[in-house]
């Protein structure tokens, strides 16, 4: 019994391995069937990777074509320029350059040693006031004349616009001047000497009655005179001063206008009339 159960067990066991060898067979085909179509899917996948693959490449290409034709725009703007085009920059750059050049870039300045008239004139004021304050006279002399009695004589010739002689004597305010001018008509015998003028909107006189040694209070009338009266301001008082009107020749008597036409004057200096 053992036996045949060993039998038996071999005759299922010859079964079970006859069944064996078929199984893999079984199995080898359902694997082969079960295989067969992946290489299906692996056509389809590997289409599909061609297919994606040939995407890229297209859109590569159509993307170089369009850096291609950008890059061909582009060209003509990024160009060098010709020799030809930088000349003629050049050119108009020199003749820019040419035009905006100044007379002083081909010729040196020149600096002129002229004095404007405004330091000609601080010049001439600053000489006055040196001969006004020294008290300076100088080209004149004092002579006698018929029906005047002294008169002063150029000794030099003066130009026009020089400086003659000061009005010198007292600088007197407008009050101050009337009474004095009342004691002088007191005395017939004295004479008048005073000027009266308006300096900076307030009237003056210079009172040069009292004898003194300066010429300036002997020069005569005349209407047609070769001197005019000038005010001269140092450090804000006035002077009286008498300049040339014309020029003057050596030997000439040295005449101004008065000013004065009242009959009371005219009266008793009948020369005043010339």
């Amino acid at each position: 019994m053992l036996i045949q159960e060993g039998k038996d067990s071999d005759t299922s066991n010859s079964d079970v391995s006859k069944l064996k060898p078929d199984m893999p067979d079984k199995i080898k085909s359902e694997s082969c069937e079960s295989k067969e179509p992946s290489p299906e899917v692996s056509c389809q996948t590997n289409g599909t990777r061609q297919q994606a693959s040939d995407q890229p490449q297209q859109k590569g290409s159509s993307t170089q074509s369009n850096v291609k034709s950008a890059a061909k725009t582009q060209v003509p703007a990024s160009k060098p320029l010709s020799k030809t085009g930088r000349k003629t920059r050049a050119k108009k750059t020199e003749n820019k350059a040419v035009q905006n050049r100044k007379v002083t870039d081909y010729f040196p300045i020149r600096r002129s040693g002229r004095k404007t008239k405004t330091e000609l004139k601080s010049e001439e004021h600053k000489q006055i006031d040196d001969l006004i304050k020294n008290g300076t006279e100088e080209g004149m002399q004092v002579k006698h004349t018929e029906g005047k009695g002294r008169g002063v004589f150029a000794v030099k010739g003066f130009k026009k616009g020089d400086f003659v002689v000061e009005y010198h004597g007292d600088l007197l305010d407008l009050t101050e001047a009337k009474k004095r001018e009342v004691e002088y008509s007191k005395d017939p015998e004295t004479g008048c000497y005073m000027y009266y003028f308006q300096y900076q909107s307030k009237a003056y006189c210079i009172d040069a009655t009292k004898e003194t040694g300066r010429l300036g209070r002997l020069l005569n009338h005349s209407k047609s005179g070769n001197c005019h009266t000038r005010l001269h301001g140092i450090d804000g008082t006035p002077h009286l001063i008498l300049v040339a009107s014309k020029d003057i020749k050596a030997d000439e008597e040295l005449l101004y206008d008065y000013g004065d036409r009242s009959k009371d004057s005219i009266s008793a200096h009948p020369w005043l009339k010339h």
